[in-house]
């Protein structure tokens, strides 16, 4: 059996339960050296085998697993983050399945939710963005033409841009030509929630140079939208003494009893 782990976006603590007691029982372990917290294989026992994936091919990688299973071991593939967002797992789980070898997907947390919590964000404020929209730069792999910058820039919905950092330059034009404005809040958030994280607030236009000033090269997640002010925003009706829920039946204000 293969499991495909996401290791959280940086703290060692910030993997799941279900995918920490499966690195305890792992007999192979495959994680993303480059990107995962290492502190995660301490959970691993003594006999696990362990292969960092940061120096093999997709072929290596699945040659590892189909030889694990022959010997009927259990393999956690450890990815960083959420593994459904940029960590390339459907390819591997098409081999696996015209290899009928089974498989299951534990969920991480992703860097922009590590990010929000370092900020104290919520992406999703009433009246000013009701939507996130997580996205990349086309750099060595492309993006499709409907998903440019520039498409999604013009929601001025709230805005987590991944693996684009040495590309911010680019990335701070193309926002502004898409449509936020310049002075629209923007943050830079570098190994979020890693013991060396670093976090800026910033404005999409003053994106590159904050970048600039602090060495932040890569290894960071954009995040971009008036939410990052948290200001003039309406408050949730889901609190209010008038709103009606399943579970809560509106309260009168005192004047009406």
């Amino acid at each position: 059996m293969v499991y495909f782990v996401g290791a959280g976006c940086g703290a060692p603590d910030l993997i799941t339960v279900r995918g920490l007691r499966l690195l305890e029982k792992a007999d192979v372990i495959i994680y993303a050296g480059s990107l995962i917290n290492t502190e995660l294989l301490e959970a691993a026992k003594p006999e696990c085998k362990t292969y960092d994936s940061a120096l093999l091919t997709l072929e290596e990688v699945t040659a590892i697993i189909r030889q694990a299973e022959s010997e009927k071991l259990l393999t956690v593939r450890l990815h960083s983050g959420e593994p459904s967002l940029y960590g390339a797992i459907r390819e591997q789980m098409d081999n696996l399945e015209a290899w009928g070898i089974s498989y299951e997907v534990v969920p991480g947390v992703s860097a922009c939710f590590g990010a929000a919590s370092r900020l104290n964000i919520e992406f999703t404020l009433p009246e000013v963005s009701q939507s996130l929209i997580i996205t990349r730069l086309a750099g060595k792999t492309p993006v499709p033409q409907a998903e440019s910058i520039e498409s999604f820039a013009k929601h001025n919905a709230s805005m987590a841009v991944y693996l684009s950092t040495g590309m911010i330059a680019e990335l701070s034009a193309r926002l502004i030509a898409g449509g936020y404005k310049p002075e629209t809040p923007a943050a830079i958030v570098y190994k979020a929630t890693w013991q060396d994280e670093k976090a800026f607030v910033c404005t999409v236009k003053t994106l590159p140079e904050v970048a600039e000033a602090n060495g932040i090269k890569e290894t960071a997640v954009i995040l971009v939208g008036d939410a990052i002010a948290h200001s003039h925003y309406a408050k949730s009706r889901l609190y209010a003494a008038d709103f009606e829920t399943e579970f809560r039946k509106p309260k009168k204000d005192k004047a009406d009893i």
